[in-house]
């Protein structure tokens, strides 16, 4: 009688510790593999985002995490492709309307030849922009370009890059 006494007064309910056990979302609401998530304007198809899994998670914070990596297409009214950007992990936040690229990030502007190497990569799809604030390469037919951070249009075509250094080929007023 007197363990069980014990016992009783020794267990105590803590509410604020339930209370906050009960806000973390801890699995997904949904989980889909090998997803393609085509956004258009008007009819016209603008991107296309393949992912082998994506995790879909409510709450507070509503965010879909692709943790096995993702690829974006971007195209042009004829449907070819612009550019694209690849990363091993992502996360985009539905609200906000923006989407973080991480690990081993690549953006390919086919147009341009150019190629973005960066660990962290944000995606503003209200503002049409993609941006950095880590360590980027930019390598070109002729140039390889580091610098400390960029930001540029969301099919990489038109880019500045923060404390620029590298093989930077320059050319006259005569352009020459």
């Amino acid at each position: 009688m007197i363990f069980f006494m014990i016992m009783l007064f020794g267990c105590k309910s803590d509410i604020k510790t339930i209370h906050i056990y009960g806000e973390i979302d801890t699995l997904p609401e949904m989980i889909a593999k090998d997803i393609e998530f085509i956004q258009s304007d008007s009819g016209a198809v603008q991107a296309l985002l393949t992912s082998p899994l994506m995790n879909k998670y409510s709450g507070k914070k509503r965010y879909i995490e692709f943790p096995e990596g993702f690829k974006v297409q971007f195209f042009d009214s004829l449907l070819n492709v612009k550019s694209f950007m690849v990363a091993n992990y992502g996360i985009s936040y539905e609200q906000k309307k923006r989407m973080e690229a991480y690990k081993n990030v690549v953006v390919i502007n086919n147009e341009k030849n150019e190629k973005l190497n960066t660990e962290h990569l944000i995606w503003d799809q209200s503002k049409k922009k993609i941006f950095s604030n880590v360590a980027v390469k930019i390598t070109t037919k002729d140039e390889v370009i580091y610098g400390d951070s960029l930001e540029s249009d969301e099919t990489f075509n038109k880019y500045e890059i923060i404390n620029p250094r590298g093989t930077i080929n320059v050319e006259d007023d005569d352009g020459e």
